[in-house]
């Protein structure tokens, strides 16, 4: 069977088409994911009637909460239809969901045109958009991971988190892009649905890139096999050990994730006194710099395995967490805040770089997919996206530092996981070479 597997293994070519399909589109699928946030305060009038700027971004803020508590049921759903018909067709339909979203945004009339339909329709779009990004998640780590070879596979599944960063970071450009061609009053009246449209444009380009993609050697031989069909039921009955690892190793490297990287820009304007503009310029360097370390991290994880990055996240976290939050808190020079924010940042590296292929290492193919998705969607829920609301509310409540200890606890929590763990990277359920 290994013989005949490797056989048909995918030529460099290939392999190399597979990482630009599977990359592009995740970047992509961020874009558009971040695009509303980036662009909600040009857009929230036109979808809510309020004399109260607040209250129309606090509606706005509560459409986008939706669609985070639908990537969990998007890892679910499209997770089983990974797993049950093939890689490329979950990363086919997580793309055409981004697209339908980002474009239903683009076209819909405002509240005075359609009345209450419009914020009807926002709610539909970032649905769409929630179920699409819980999905490619799981599609597109398990692809990457599959795809990429034995020898190589912690350095082409780090371009997830890559274009995950890019994304953002690209969301951030359109919008500095319109806000230095446009007028004000021309981006609040059509200029905000421009990258709506552009989301939407670049999502159907990827769609057709995806729909040529190779399908994985891995999905290939459990179809012939005739594994059980990937389920919920088979997850929690059959791989409920494996589950509970991915979130519980999930849970402190995406508190940390979003601690540095979303949370950061509020925390150096509101705790450190540094200007919007300077957190805004540190955001957007140190996400820069921290995208360009994941391949490196990842090809590191191929030579030495993928243990010793998670154990150094680990340490280095649990260490370096309170003295780095506590020192920003106090520090008014840029150049000290960026780089105590970049120290935080190459630390949660040995985290970023790897986790989707350790994830997708621990789990058979039939469900594998479902398996990297649900609980990685479901602790990211819980922790990353409540990160910076449990920040704000004990900085309200006049203990801020107690945000640091949680943190470090987390990332505490998680350690544990990876000291009692095997290393996936030498003991792979990904059979393919």
């Amino acid at each position: 069977m290994t013989a005949s597997m490797n056989s048909g293994a995918p030529t460099q070519a290939q392999r190399l088409k597979a990482i630009i399909g599977g990359s592009t589109g995740n970047l992509v699928e961020w874009y558009d994911w971040y695009a509303y946030a980036a662009f909600t305060l040009y857009f929230a009038p036109h979808f809510f009637p309020s004399e109260d700027r607040t209250a129309q971004l606090l509606s706005a803020a509560g459409i986008f909460a939706v669609g985070f508590l639908m990537r969990p049921i998007g890892a679910w759903l499209m997770g089983v239809y990974a797993d049950r018909h093939g890689r490329k067709s979950g990363l086919t339909l997580s793309v055409a969901l981004m697209c339908a979203g980002s474009l239903l945004i683009g076209i819909t009339p405002g509240y005075e045109t359609i009345g209450v339909a419009a914020p009807l329709l926002l709610v539909l779009a970032r649905l769409m958009q929630g179920l699409s990004i819980g999905g490619e998640y799981g599609a597109s780590a398990t692809y990457l991971s599959e795809m990429a070879g034995k020898n190589r596979r912690g350095f082409f599944s780090s371009f997830q988190y890559v274009t995950l960063i890019a994304g953002q970071l690209v969301a951030i450009c359109v919008l500095l892009l319109l806000q230095a061609t446009l007028s004000e009053a021309q981006l609040d009246a059509w200029g905000w649905r421009i990258p709506f449209f552009i989301g939407g444009a670049l999502a159907v380009i990827v769609f057709w890139l995806r729909r040529g993609l190779a399908e994985t050697q891995s999905f290939t031989a459990a179809k012939a096999e005739g594994a059980p069909k990937s389920g919920f039921v088979e997850l929690i009955t059959n791989h409920p050990r494996e589950t509970l690892t991915v979130m519980l190793l999930t849970a402190g490297g995406t508190i940390a994730f979003y601690a540095y990287s979303i949370y950061m820009q509020k925390f150096l304007v509101n705790t450190s006194g540094l200007s919007r503009e300077t957190a805004s310029q540190i955001n957007a360097v140190t996400l820069f710099l921290f995208m360009l370390l994941q391949p490196v991290a990842g090809a590191l994880s191929d030579r030495i395995g993928r243990k010793p990055l998670m154990i150094g996240f680990g340490v280095l976290g649990m260490v370096c967490t309170y003295p780095i939050f506590a020192t920003l808190a106090t520090t008014k020079d840029p150049l000290i805040a960026g780089l105590l924010v970049m120290a935080g940042l190459v630390i949660v590296t040995g985290y970023t770089s790897i986790n989707a292929v350790v994830k997708a290492e621990l789990f058979p193919a039939h469900i594998r997919a479902l398996g990297v998705a649900l609980p990685y969607a479901l602790a990211n829920t819980l922790f990353g996206g409540t990160a910076e609301f449990v920040a704000l509310w004990f900085k309200q409540a006049g203990m801020e530092q107690a945000f640091y200890i949680y943190v470090t606890v987390m990332i505490a929590i998680s350690l544990i996981v990876y000291v009692k763990m095997r290393d996936t990277g030498k003991h792979s359920l990904i059979r393919e070479d």
